[in-house]
């Protein structure tokens, strides 16, 4: 029927188009039979009926529940439901619970934290009066009824809690076995994996015999001992050069994403991680940004991850009023005040077969977990780890940005794609992982230790067996604006690089055994090699430079010294010039516009790095597991040309359209501003 047809003369829609209007919202099957099991419920709520109709056959698509639609979608409220399946049930509602007062065992709740199972928990009051407590899923309603059937004395001691006062009892109860695990479990099973310790007694030896032999070296020949360092930076700089030279011209396979013939009830429980400290401004940029993500709600939980200090934090987004299948878990203080302390933290408290882990000013594209999902379900369960790549949306705010926007262009669109095709160790980037809850687990998770946890995690998964690849549906973000917030968080990075170094270098001959000759090699020159260059470069441009000017002044040069000027040429020119190369080849082609600029700057953006490196060496003897927060500000709006053209960064203020009728928005009310 045309648009025509449909119309009549007075505008309004014809008896035929009224009729089928009416059919459509006439449910069948299973919608119909849920239906019918909660009309009660649905009238003391108000549902509109066409919009019970609409969230029935959501849930008979998706595989899951009425009431958990009714949740998800926001339509009402946890405490409004769960009161009204106290009545539907004939028995009490607590509002409440005083942890103290439930009788359970430490490992009994993290097991119900973690399966998220419906039971019923002994309580008893001051009085000592036993009861008990349940939170049933609406799946359990019918299994409840016929309990208190059999056993009509049990509803004067049974009461409905809403599950968001359970889990808050349970996690209390179980406090002290989570805050336990997260900072002694992987130093007690695997203390080889642990940056708890800096360094073992040979690598201690090593490094205080460098950092007195240098200097004696340097007094009693200092030509001899600088050839020598020369040598050393050359053989780390090729190897760098090469593999960048390699990656610029790997032909990377790229894949279109689509959601087409997916049938959401096979979709497994997400669990999304997003670590906050000191991110109350942020947070509606946040809330919109993971709004956006197309994934039935019911199948969908986000955990949002604060030190139970950061109060300005925690109490915001409470303020922002989030969805049931939102939570805020709270780290005690008194562990290491690092992210990887508070994920492996949170972990415990998931329910996800998958996990993906964000950062504050994360802005993923809303099919991303589904491709992580779609590749885990193709490939077997040696792929435990899938990175996406991050795209840098503020690269027009100034030449540092641009360079961070350049640099992560190299590493995500085409360093990590090449490596991961020839199934090479992977260093992860700090965001936008996604991994198998198994094999997660069975790694031990985050080292709460180690300040750059996703390097050092790349590395144990090849340990044990397992493969990282790449997706190609981005994250935005925003690169650091000023140098002293830019040194601090690359500080930190090499920090965490020299750690993860340490750590697996404790054993050379176990680590190569475990990882491959091939994957032993890439670690020495992703980790060692790019930590030597950056240490090295600054000796290298200082000699040039002076013995460039000796030759300019007429003082000439003597043969040892005229090697070591080429040398120096031959490394830099090498080494800016793969850096550049990689960089253009990964860029799109509007962030091209200007590169000029980056090449100019290329060498003081390479002294900044060995600033940094240079500091961070200085930390990690002075302060290992210090952990240097990067601030975020909310995103503005960034005219003119960008480094970061065409990658992805949505500029609605709402969600963008769903594929599952049950992906709505994070806030409970309107939407994320």
């Amino acid at each position: 029927m045309s648009v025509a047809e449909a119309l009549d003369g007075n505008g309004g829609m014809t008896a035929a188009v009224a009729a089928a209007a009416q059919t459509a919202y006439v449910p069948s099957g299973r919608a119909r039979a849920e239906l019918d099991e909660w009309a009660a419920v649905l009238r003391r709520l108000t549902i509109p009926h066409r919009q019970a109709v609409e969230l029935a056959r959501t849930a008979e698509r998706c595989g899951t529940s009425l009431p958990d639609e009714l949740l998800a979608s926001g339509a009402v409220s946890e405490q409004e439901l769960y009161r009204q399946i106290a009545i539907k049930l004939g028995l009490s509602f607590r509002q409440s619970l005083v942890p103290r007062e439930l009788r359970i065992d430490i490992n009994d709740a993290l097991a119900l934290l973690k399966s998220g199972r419906s039971c019923l928990l002994q309580a008893i009051g001051a009085e000592g009066r036993v009861t008990y407590v349940a939170s049933p899923k609406p799946v359990d309603c019918s299994r409840m009824r016929r309990l208190l059937r059999e056993s009509p004395a049990l509803a004067e001691r049974i009461s409905i809690s809403p599950p968001s006062e359970v889990r808050r009892a349970l996690v209390e109860i179980a406090k002290p076995r989570l805050k336990e695990a997260a900072r002694d479990g992987l130093f007690t099973r695997e203390p080889r994996f642990s940056a708890r310790l800096v360094a073992n007694g040979w690598q201690g030896a090593m490094l205080g015999g460098i950092a007195v032999g240098l200097p004696v070296a340097f007094a009693l020949s200092p030509s001899h001992t600088l050839l020598a360092l020369h040598c050393c930076a050359t053989f780390f700089f090729l190897q760098c050069v090469a593999i960048r030279l390699a990656a610029a011209f790997a032909r990377i396979r790229r894949h279109r994403v689509t959601a087409a013939g997916v049938d959401p009830a096979k979709l497994p429980i997400y669990s999304i991680l997003v670590a906050l400290r000191d991110e109350a401004e942020i947070l509606p940029d946040l809330l919109s940004a993971l709004g956006r993500i197309s994934w039935p709600r019911a199948r969908l939980e986000v955990k949002f991850i604060c030190e139970d200090d950061d109060r300005r934090t925690i109490d915001a987004l409470r303020a922002l009023g989030l969805r049931p299948w939102a939570e805020i878990i709270e780290v005690p203080r008194g562990m290491p005040a690092t992210k990887p302390n508070a994920l492996t933290y949170a972990l415990p408290l998931t329910r996800g077969e998958f996990i993906a882990i964000y950062d504050a000013e994360d802005r993923p594209h809303p099919l991303q977990l589904f491709e992580a999902w779609k590749r885990f379900n193709e490939e077997d369960e040696s792929l435990a780890c899938l990175q996406a790549p991050l795209d840098i949306g503020n690269g027009a705010a100034g030449i540092l940005p641009r360079m961070f926007a350049l640099e992560y262009a190299a590493l995500f669109r085409r360093f990590l794609p090449y490596l991961a095709s020839r199934r090479l160790f992977l260093p992860l980037g700090g965001t936008s992982n996604h991994f198998r809850r198994a094999a997660l687990e069975e790694v031990g998770a985050w080292d709460p230790y180690n300040v750059t946890e996703d390097a050092d995690l790349g590395v144990r998964l090849a340990r044990y067996g397992y493969r990282t690849g790449v997706i190609f549906s981005p994250t935005g973000e925003d690169a650091p604006e000023r140098p002293g917030v830019w040194l601090r968080q690359r500080t930190r990075w090499l920090k965490g690089w020299m750690q993860t170094w340490l750590v697996h270098m404790r054993n050379p001959v176990e680590l190569a055994y475990e990882l491959g000759f091939r994957s032993f090699i890439a670690v020495q020159i992703l980790l060692a090699g790019l930590l030597l260059s950056s240490l090295f470069h600054p000796i290298l441009l200082a000699t040039g430079l002076g013995l460039t000017a000796k030759a300019f002044a007429g003082g000439g040069l003597s043969a040892p010294q005229f090697f070591l000027f080429a040398v120096d040429a031959f490394n830099l020119v090498l080494g800016y010039g793969a850096f550049l190369l990689l960089g253009w080849r990964a860029s799109p082609p509007g962030a091209r516009r200007g590169f000029w600029k980056v090449m100019l700057f290329t060498p003081v953006y390479w002294m900044m790095m060995s600033v940094a490196a240079w500091r961070a060496a200085v930390h990690l003897y002075a302060r290992p597991h210090h952990w240097e927060k990067t601030p975020h500000a909310r995103r503005r709006a960034v005219v003119g040309p960008t480094a970061a053209k065409g990658s992805y960064s949505p500029r609605k203020p709402g969600p963008s359209p769903m594929i599952f009728g049950s992906s709505v928005p994070m806030r409970a009310v309107s939407r994320p501003a």
